[in-house]
């Protein structure tokens, strides 16, 4: 038996996450596994604002961004298996661990988040992700990270 993959467009991702321009950094989210994995697309573009002081002539995506982009990708996949969307979500990073660059991402760069659950269950607040980033194959960043979600009452 074959389980149908779900995924999120932009419009579904704004309805789960409260981020926006500039810090909406996820485009879409595909291969949705109910709260185990999925794999997160962010194309990454010259007039992203941080990319004029990191660095003039050299523009690189900064770590943290692409962390944040992994987090964010988590947060969507958690948000559409528990259908979430309106529901005001929000998610809290309580910890990094184990994070590594192996690349740079700059302008024209599809980054490909592939995250997945370490622990963590619906009703819980508290839960741990493991992701990569990937361009073209080749590994960009690798992470865990703890996170918090806080649905209002």
């Amino acid at each position: 038996m074959t389980e149908t993959l779900l995924s999120a467009d932009i419009q579904l991702i704004q309805r789960i996450l409260p981020h926006r321009y500039p810090f909406l950094l996820v485009d879409k989210v595909v291969e949705i596994d109910g709260t185990s994995s999925a794999v997160g697309v962010k194309n990454v573009t010259m007039n992203e604002p941080h990319f004029q002081g990191h660095f003039p002539g050299l523009p690189i995506m900064p770590g943290v961004t692409i962390v944040e982009a992994m987090a964010q990708t988590t947060a969507v996949m958690v948000g559409v298996a528990l259908d979430l969307a309106d529901k005001d979500l929000k998610v809290y990073f309580m910890g990094i661990d184990k994070c590594k660059f192996r690349r740079k991402v700059v302008p024209g760069d599809v980054l490909k988040m592939k995250v997945r659950t370490l622990r963590g269950k619906p009703g819980g607040k508290v839960w741990k992700f493991e992701g990569i980033a990937e361009v073209d194959g080749e590994l960009a960043c690798e992470a865990e990270f703890t996170a918090m979600m806080d649905l209002p009452a």
